[in-house]
């Protein structure tokens, strides 16, 4: 016999809430002793949760920091695509995007890292769409506009496009990584240009 719908219910919202706490208490502890001095213990020992409890949602450390900035993200995104409407075509709506990336990836530095490395190594069968941050949405939406609008090729799915772009976007922050005194909005103009334009010499006529 299944579970009645309201139990169902009851234990999710138990569940998110477990999560919501030991996100919020991580990065309080983060906040007070920097992100690498902190352990999995300590979290445990903060948010008052067996430790078996935190690995089962948790896995790593770094898997806290992927859901914060994708809950983040998720937060954000209505308004951000609200704003990038009021734009005029595709192209400045995807820079405009990439910008808000930049300022948002600027005062989320001390975590940058660690969450690029934990998306990096994750299986590629865990790379479902629960566990993907939702950018290559945003893009595919954007790009889906452009096509509509003849701005985008539509030799290709946007979907398909979308994806690499977004495998654009985090090399550049992994390179930005290591030069950090490098201009992370200039680095995606550059990418995008790149992305729009190609990079085949065009021969004078």
């Amino acid at each position: 016999m299944s579970s009645p719908p309201i139990a169902d219910g009851r234990r999710e919202r138990k569940r998110l809430q477990t999560i919501e706490h030991l996100v919020h208490t991580a990065f309080g502890l983060f906040a007070e002793h920097g992100y690498d001095k902190v352990t999995m213990e300590q979290i445990a020992a903060r948010a008052d949760v067996a430790k078996g409890t935190l690995y089962k949602h948790f896995p790593v450390k770094e898997a806290l920091v992927r859901h914060r900035f994708h809950v983040e993200l998720a937060a954000a995104a209505p308004g951000l695509l609200q704003e990038l409407q009021a734009l005029p075509d595709c192209v400045s709506r995807l820079r405009a995007l990439m910008h808000a990336s930049a300022a948002f990836s600027e005062r989320r530095r001390e975590y940058l890292g660690p969450y690029l490395h934990y998306r990096l190594s994750e299986p590629v069968d865990t790379l479902g769409r629960d566990n993907r941050s939702g950018l290559d949405q945003i893009y595919a939406r954007l790009l889906t506009q452009g096509q509509a609008s003849g701005e985008i090729t539509d030799a290709m799915p946007a979907q398909h496009l979308a994806d690499h772009l977004q495998f654009l976007h985090l090399g550049v922050l992994l390179r930005w990584q290591c030069e950090p005194e490098t201009s992370l909005a200039s680095a995606f103009d550059t990418m995008l240009a790149l992305f729009l334009d190609g990079a085949r010499a065009r021969r004078a006529t």
